[in-house]
């Protein structure tokens, strides 16, 4: 049993398509090879059904309920079920002993002792007095060449704006 395990488990073992009975696919590639063979052959593709266990397993649509009782990779789900029934009885939550650090920071304190003017663009009273940018007023600038504006409308007519024309 063991040995057949560790086979299952070799990505250098062949497998045999299901859709294709000539594609001989590496075991670490089967996943994407059926994929890209599924869509390739949609009439064998809607025969098959896809074990709930194991979406390698491949089985003609009239085996599926015997396939699903007697699959290999059930018993590894159903213990999986076991162990998380058995694990949710004994789990207990642990108190957190998480605490909020301790805030310094008061900012209505410190917009009422803040010196400088709050910036505002367009305006020379966005620096303090003592700087030697204070009578510097700012300009929104254009990066079109010098005798280019910027156009006051879109170059075609939206359907919702008509002038008022009807249809």
């Amino acid at each position: 049993m063991e040995e057949t395990y560790i086979d299952s488990l070799d990505p250098e073992k062949l497998l045999q398509c299901p859709y294709d009975k000539n594609h001989q696919i590496r075991a670490c590639r089967f996943p994407y090879h059926l994929i890209k063979c599924r869509k390739n052959h949609p009439d064998v593709a809607n025969k098959l059904a896809t074990c709930p266990f194991n979406a390698r397993h491949q089985v003609p649509r009239a085996e599926i309920s015997h396939h699903i009782s007697s699959c290999e990779d059930k018993s590894c789900i159903e213990q999986d079920v076991v162990n998380q029934t058995r694990n949710l009885g004994q789990e207990t939550l642990a108190e957190s002993t998480w605490q909020c650090p301790p805030c310094d920071e008061d900012w209505d304190k410190d917009l009422w002792e803040q010196t400088s003017t709050p910036f505002v663009w367009g305006t020379a009273n966005y620096c303090g007095n003592n700087s030697p940018a204070s009578n510097i007023v700012m300009e929104p600038k254009s990066n079109l060449a010098s005798g280019m504006r910027v156009p006051k409308s879109l170059p075609y007519v939206l359907p919702w704006k008509n002038n008022g024309n009807a249809q």
